[in-house]
């Protein structure tokens, strides 16, 4: 698959749903085809590090992988998967007859005004959506796959200083100063790795490491006006990004809520999980939970400078800019032990 066939796809309407227009959301990953109900997903025919979707059976593959670990969370949402066919020149997802071309992931659409990261941004997330919300990934994690592996210190110190590859170019769009910012957070994990390697040895061997979501903030969130949440899109390409110890996976939104100046709602957030799923026992677990949301932010200001690096546009270079400049100031405050009070930008869509 490409551009010019997804493209074709949404010009001859070419998708099992009642005609009408249809929207293409594009990530770095993955083609997104939303109709009136459903939503398509394609994945790019792409090879990372991290990733492999390079071939037709491997895309196959991960398709069906990501129905299976997202019903573990969602099972009516994620419906089924389906070839993308060719014939004659024309495209088509689904249907009997022509050459494979691809798959898709068929989801049923739900309301994107529900996301929570808008809920966020418009102020209409409240204590007790945070409560329901914890109750309910509280009892996943409960009932997640325990995972036994050993704990790498060198290979986890290196994963945190991975962020020094962007460090050259932070320093020449944004100063010096950036540079020193960065320093002295992989000086720290490597120190608190250091110091704490006991301890999180201790908690892989009571049972902390899952096999959890991967991606928990709050895009992959909708709360429906139910109370209920639809939590989605786990990490289906990589077991090592989604089985983690269950403080880093809080940790991640711990550190999205920070991001839109809502620690209120972690704390009651925290709460009301720790009270269904009690995984933080030891005042060392508090330490881990805060340097899991400084390795978090480390992501974030990494991810969104190599995209910066890579992007064509400069419309979109502004943008990740934006992102890389507040999930910075995140990293720079946490490293002071400074509880932040927000950092949302206009570009964090």
């Amino acid at each position: 698959m490409n551009p010019k066939h997804i493209q074709q796809i949404l010009t001859d309407q070419a998708f099992p749903d009642i005609k009408g227009t249809a929207e293409l959301i594009e990530t770095h990953i993955s083609w997104v085809i939303l109709t009136a109900h459903f939503a398509f997903k394609i994945k790019k025919p792409l090879k990372y590090p991290f990733l492999d979707f390079s071939t037709l059976d491997r895309r196959k593959f991960y398709c069906e992988r990501e129905l299976i670990i997202n019903r573990r969370l969602v099972k009516k949402m994620y419906l089924e998967v389906l070839p993308v066919r060719e014939q004659n020149g024309k495209m088509m997802i689904g249907g009997q007859s022509g050459f494979i071309v691809d798959y898709a992931v068929k989801m049923k659409r739900q309301d994107t005004s529900r996301q929570m990261n808008l809920l966020l941004e418009a102020g209409l997330v409240n204590e007790e959506d945070m409560r329901k919300l914890a109750e309910q990934i509280a009892t996943f994690h409960a009932r997640a796959e325990v995972i036994q592996t050993g704990f790498d210190l060198e290979a986890i110190q290196n994963d945190f200083a991975d962020i020094s590859k962007v460090q050259p170019f932070l320093a020449i769009h944004l100063g010096e100063k950036v540079a020193g910012v960065i320093a002295r957070a992989v000086d720290y994990s490597d120190h608190f790795l250091s110091s704490f390697a006991n301890r999180f040895r201790e908690r892989i061997q009571m049972g902390f490491t899952i096999d959890g979501h991967g991606d928990l903030h709050s895009k992959n969130i909708f709360l429906l006006e139910n109370g209920s949440a639809i939590i989605f899109d786990c990490i289906e390409f990589s077991d090592h990004f989604r089985q983690v110890d269950v403080l880093n996976e809080l940790a991640f939104f711990g550190m999205d809520l920070d991001f839109y100046g809502r620690s209120d709602l972690e704390k009651a957030f925290l709460d009301a999980y720790f009270v269904r799923y009690p995984v933080l026992i030891h005042e060392d677990d508090w330490q881990i939970y805060h340097y899991y949301k400084l390795y978090r932010a480390n992501v974030r200001v990494k991810i969104n400078a190599l995209k910066t690096m890579q992007s064509p546009d400069e419309k979109e270079m502004l943008e990740r800019m934006g992102l890389v400049k507040a999930y910075l100031s995140l990293l720079e405050k946490y490293l002071e032990g400074v509880r932040p009070l927000g950092v949302l930008v206009k570009y964090n869509r």
